[in-house]
């Protein structure tokens, strides 16, 4: 894992500025196509209506949209942008967290709450750009975006689940899948 020190970091009103520029609407077929990366492993590993929330959903959720229009039943969180906590003390057949988890400050924080809003058998989906070597890591265009201060390896992932007790599956260059034991 490498992080961006906290001295390099934008302020949180920075931050914003920044999520602000996005231009991600419902509308945008591009984008749903991205989206649909992170969707496809919900839609294979389970079914409607479950009940899943969308973690980091940003101005404009999107992904919970789309999910909605496949039967679930999705909530929303995002500390700028739907910051309504009570959402954090439910839990949830799957979660997903697309793009976001490369912008968390705290991630030591934030994953014991991720794994603790699954439910047993759950799933939680991330979808970012992983780490794959310290020569690559130089060249990235990735780790130029101002608003990324974590960066994921598969080794990362894998430490992770290991550590939450999680299966993980790696499903593509940029998704991966852990699912909280049934026990």
């Amino acid at each position: 894992m490498v992080f961006v020190p906290e001295s390099f970091r934008l302020s949180a009103d920075q931050e914003k500025q920044e999520y602000d520029l996005h231009q991600n609407a419902f509308e945008d077929e591009g984008y749903r196509n991205f989206l649909s990366r992170a969707m496809t492993p919900v839609l294979q590993k389970v079914s409607p209506p479950a009940s899943g929330l969308d973690f980091g959903c940003g101005p404009g959720p999107v992904l919970a949209a789309m999910l909605k229009e496949k039967g679930f039943e999705v909530s929303i969180y995002d500390p700028f942008y739907a910051p309504e906590t009570q959402v954090l003390s439910k839990t949830y057949d799957f979660v997903t967290c697309t793009e976001v988890i490369e912008h968390v400050h705290e991630p030591y924080q934030t994953f014991p709450v991720l794994v603790d809003l699954l439910k047993p058998g759950a799933v939680l989906v991330i979808m970012t750009k992983r780490v794959i070597g310290e020569e690559a890591f130089g060249q990235w265009h990735y780790k130029n975006d101002q608003t990324h201060v974590c960066f994921y390896s598969e080794q990362t992932f894998q430490w992770l689940a290991d550590h939450y007790h999680l299966d993980c599956e790696f499903e593509t260059n940029d998704v991966v899948v852990l699912r909280k034991s049934v026990a």
